[in-house]
Order: structure tokens, then sequence, then C-alpha cells
């Protein structure tokens, strides 16, 4: 039998870079303050903190998700309002923000988010970075019923969105952390 991409690891490896005129302390208490994250992620409405302390490694963070029609329109995936949990990996003030999505049952998933901040001239470059080694639940799931033409052709797009995602985020938290 041949190994279907979807075995491929990583499955996906993104990463994107913005300067933004503000300290690396003060992008890092932005970006680390998940349920602020309605006001920069194209996905995310924000949520709740279920446990731990607060942007703290160990704490764990219920989203609260909208997706649209027209995401990847031809894809199985889940539209309108879901809910996603994570927990907190990294949490180095000034330096890095990490979490790992987590299955339904809070159990760990190859799917890591975050953000490093790095001091530049008049500000510092904030990195936002995704990588899922082995694909997750979620992503078995939309694949299921596709054959392999479309597994690929899923990721193709899958990684498309992903690199629209990140780039509108950064740009969305350079223009909160800047006022504009």
């Amino acid at each position: 039998m041949t190994q279907s991409i979807i075995d491929t690891s990583p499955l996906f490896e993104l990463k994107a870079d913005i300067h933004i005129s503000a300290t690396p302390l003060e992008v890092y208490s932005v970006v680390s303050d998940l349920p602020r994250s309605s006001e920069w992620s194209p996905e995310c409405r924000g949520g709740t903190w279920v446990s731990g302390e607060p942007s703290t490694v160990g704490a764990v963070f219920r989203g609260e998700n909208l997706r649209s029609e027209d995401v990847v329109a031809w894809a199985p995936l889940v539209r309108g309002v879901w809910h996603t949990e994570c927990r907190i990996t990294a949490a180095d003030p000034g330096r890095t923000f990490q979490w790992m999505m987590l299955t339904h049952a809070r159990e760990d998933q190859e799917s890591i988010w975050g953000f490093d901040m790095a001091p530049a001239d008049e500000g510092c470059v904030l990195t936002h970075h995704f990588r899922m080694g082995r694909a997750t639940a979620g992503i078995h799931k939309i694949v299921a019923d596709l054959d392999e033409n479309d597994r690929k052709r899923f990721v193709a797009d899958w990684t498309a969105k992903l690199e629209q995602d990140l780039d509108a985020t950064l740009k969305r938290i350079k223009d909160v952390i800047e006022k504009r």
C-alpha cells in the first residue's frame, strides 16, 4: 500500500515575520492574551481559560472559532462556529509564546502554533509560526472520504490558506499594537 500525503511529517510547517514598533515585552503582552485573539485571528473569536494560570505553561484555553463557507469551499470542513482547546507549551515573556492543539479528549496533538519576538531597530520582529508533525484527528476526519488526489489538493489549498492566515494575523497584531 502506498503512503498517503496525510502521513507526511511534518504535514505543515510555515512561518511569517513582521516588524512592529513596540518592545518585545509589549508585543508579548498582547499575543499571550489569547482571549484577545478575536482582534487579530482570521477564525478565532476569543475564548476562555479553562484550567491553569492564564498565559502560563500548562494552562488550557478553549477557543471559539468561526469559519465561513468560502474557506477551501470544496473541502468537507467544519463551518460556522466550532470550538478548540489548546495547552500552552512555551511562555517566555518577550521571547516566545506557543500552544499545542488538543483532541476533544484533551490529548496532545502535533499541532503547534506560536509567536517569537526578537529585538530590532525601533521595535521588534514578530514571527508567527505553525507546525503540524503528524496529521491531527481533525485533518484525518476531513480527508477520510477523499481520494489521494483530493488529499493532495487539500494539503496544497490548506497550506495556501494557512500562509494567508499567518500574514493576516501579523498585520492585524501590528495594527492593534501600533493603534492603527
